[in-house]
């Protein structure tokens, strides 16, 4: 089923629209920054989504979202004309309480180094049910990428992903009746993780509040050992930091090397006592560093006999709020939930 392009067809986002003529066809111009335009009246959990598309070579995030709830919760998938070619040229990334999650879902399964025509016409199609998807990129006879999708599958509108300037549309359909031939790919499983959260409401960063004022959420970790503390609270009013925390319990006083993922920034404390800070925000390590969420950073801990509490306080600027920890060996230790 094709949609129509005109503005009855669709609910506006807050991009800017204009008729415009790109090679040889007629179509809608879109400028904007992380703008939604949803299609009116219609709601799936199954199915496929196509999209024509025309962009330059600017630096931009276009595509398209599926089980949208709302401005702030959808699946998203969209092309870095910029990165054209590179490993990172095209992306899947879950949007949970306008948390954009790209720094936490990265590499094989999010990402492809797939080529795409600029100042050309070319398709997106996204054939999407249960917990899959499979994505097209130009070419419409082997997807580009095969992903797992993070968030549930609920009915939601579809519609185009808007994430800059220059995107070019001559047209939008919705086939209600496609599914994927694909599993979802399998999830990377990580031995010795944290297997769960608690997690604080948020504040500001910078302060430390007293934790018996907070209310906490449980959050169990994805097999990677990944937590996105989206799930458990929005930003909101520059309250952009959360305490998670998880009880270990040692057999008996020893040190063990605790290894952990964290977006954007974060201090840990054992015991009420602070023992290391990270930050990995974009771009803080080098230029083409994306802050992509990864086990690369590790501490030793020095744990008592008993239970001990471990503390991140993690602290979020954009691209995904995320923590992660594990330890490499994990003899005489156990989680206490």
């Amino acid at each position: 089923m094709d949609v129509s392009l005109d503005d009855g067809s669709w609910e506006r986002g807050t991009a800017e629209r204009a008729a415009g003529r790109v090679a040889g066809r007629e179509c809608l111009r879109f400028d904007g920054e992380s703008s939604v335009e949803t299609v009116a009246d219609l709601e799936i959990v199954d199915g496929a989504i196509e999209v024509d598309i025309a962009v330059g070579g600017e630096r931009a995030f276009h595509g398209v979202a599926w089980r949208v709830q709302d401005a702030e919760n959808y699946e998203s998938f969209f092309v870095r004309p910029h990165q054209v070619g590179n490993d990172d040229a095209i992306q899947y990334t879950p949007v949970v309480n306008d948390s954009s999650g790209w720094q936490l879902y990265h590499g094989p399964g999010s990402w492809a180094p797939v080529s795409i025509p600029l100042d050309e016409w070319f398709t997106i199609r996204v054939v999407f049910a249960a917990d899959v998807a499979e994505i097209y990129v130009a070419s419409l006879d082997q997807p580009a990428l095969i992903t797992r999708l993070r968030r549930h599958p609920v009915a939601g509108q579809v519609g185009i992903l808007v994430g800059g300037p220059g995107l070019h549309v001559s047209r939008f359909a919705v086939d209600t009746e496609a599914r994927p031939s694909s599993s979802a790919p399998a999830d990377l499983v990580v031995s010795g993780t944290v297997p769960a959260w608690q997690v604080s409401d948020p504040f500001e960063e910078g302060e430390l509040p007293d934790s018996a004022t907070r209310t906490w959420t449980r959050l169990e970790s994805e097999p990677s050992g990944l937590v996105n503390l989206a799930r458990a609270h929005a930003i909101r009013g520059g309250r952009n930091t959360v305490y998670a925390r998880a009880t270990v319990r040692s057999r008996r006083a020893q040190t063990k090397e605790l290894a952990v993922g964290f977006s954007d920034r974060v201090l840990v404390l054992l015991n009420g006592r602070p023992l290391y800070r990270g930050d990995a925000t974009y771009r803080s390590r080098d230029y083409r560093f994306l802050g992509s969420i990864g086990y690369w950073d590790a501490l030793s801990l020095p744990l008592r006999e008993g239970d001990n509490e471990l503390v991140a306080v993690v602290s979020e600027d954009f691209g995904g709020w995320g923590i992660q920890a594990r330890f490499h060996d994990t003899e005489g230790i156990v989680f206490v939930d």
